[in-house]
């Protein structure tokens, strides 16, 4: 249970509690298929559970909880084709996001990137600081992309995408696998070479998709 001196202030409350929510999904604490407890939570939180439904709902927005009428609501579960249809549009979006970055990115941009590699490079042993830094590394491209409304599209695709990401990191090979794709990128990335980065993102992705099935 959370001590009092760590329950919630008043403001934004329902935000609050979609984001807490929202880390115990990613972090695997709800997994997808449990069944929030709305009762126990609002307890553990000290809140009423009106704010609780609130966040719910942003949350079902977001594509991370299903809501059932007079049942409650649920982890989503994630289907073969909704991963595959998540994957797509991030394929579409993130080789277009990479292709404007070689070609258009300041050095000090590129810079940027090929720290945030070297630090995904010395993560490897830890899973959850890998998962955490190659997602820093692909929101950081969408940044240096600068459309707005591409990084939007991509962060919520993301959500979705992390309901299974994690166990596809955790598959023999895959985090070493997804880091030799990273290394091609940078190289395509570092050469300014548009069509190249664009074809290392695509193969990327595919490699993400395969992982996660």
């Amino acid at each position: 249970m959370t001590p009092a001196s760590a329950r919630l202030s008043p403001r934004a409350l329902y935000e609050e509690v979609a984001e807490l929510l929202r880390q115990r999904i990613f972090s695997g604490q709800l997994k997808p298929g449990d069944w929030i407890d709305e009762l126990k939570i609002a307890q553990e939180y000290g809140i009423s559970r009106t704010p609780l439904r609130e966040a719910l709902k942003v949350l079902a927005t977001e594509g991370l909880i299903t809501m059932k009428v007079r049942r409650g609501a649920y982890v989503t579960e994630a289907t073969p084709k909704d991963l595959a249809d998540v994957y797509h549009l991030l394929a579409l979006l993130e080789t277009d996001a990479v292709d404007t970055v070689a070609r258009h990115a300041s050095d000090a941009g590129l810079a940027e990137l090929a720290a945030l590699h070297q630090e995904l490079e010395a993560s490897l042993p830890d899973t959850a600081r890998f998962f955490a830094l190659n997602e820093a590394f692909h929101i950081r491209v969408l940044e240096l992309a600068d459309n707005q409304w591409q990084l939007q599209m991509v962060q919520d695709l993301r959500k979705v995408m992390k309901l299974h990401r994690q166990n596809s990191l955790q598959k023999a090979g895959r985090p070493e696998q997804s880091l030799a794709e990273h290394r091609e990128l940078m190289s395509a990335l570092a050469a300014r070479d548009g069509d190249r980065a664009a074809a290392c993102m695509r193969i990327h992705m595919q490699g993400g998709l395969e992982a996660a099935n």
